[in-house]
């Protein structure tokens, strides 16, 4: 039963090393290219039908 422990533990030691060796040359996305997300909740809030200013009353 031990020996299935260890050799589940190597495997998994192994292939995260595996990993990280096929995805140590693949280039992150700037941040500058994504546009900001919340530009579209906001739009997304003034469109709705809600009348926000009753809000502040309760």
């Amino acid at each position: 039963m031990v020996w299935i422990m260890i050799l589940v533990a190597v495997g998994i030691i192994i292939g995260n090393l595996m990993l990280l060796r096929h995805t140590a040359h693949m280039k992150m996305p700037s941040l500058k290219d994504k546009q900001p997300r919340h530009s579209d909740d906001q739009d997304a809030w003034d469109n709705d039908d809600w009348k926000k200013d009753d809000w502040d009353k309760d």
